[in-house]
């Protein structure tokens, strides 16, 4: 099986019970980056994106924002 990275978006605004415009406001990220993020739909992950989301949550672990998934190849 193949992995892959994902960005745990959904479950961060779960978390800390914000929507993803509101993260997108505390992050200074464009809202439609966060929702490709969220939806599996970006390919690269820019890691200023990362610390930015890690800096407007105080999350100090990265795993909290992002997760290596085993999938399965079509």
């Amino acid at each position: 099986m193949a992995k892959k990275v994902f960005v745990n978006i959904h479950k961060l605004t779960e978390k800390h019970n914000i929507s993803l415009r509101e993260l997108a406001r505390l992050s200074d990220i464009r809202h439609a980056a966060l929702s490709e993020l969220q939806s599996g739909k970006r390919e690269n992950i820019n890691f200023a994106h990362i610390e930015r989301i890690a800096e407007a949550l105080d999350i100090d672990d990265i795993r909290e924002i992002i997760e290596i998934r085993e999938i399965r190849e079509a």
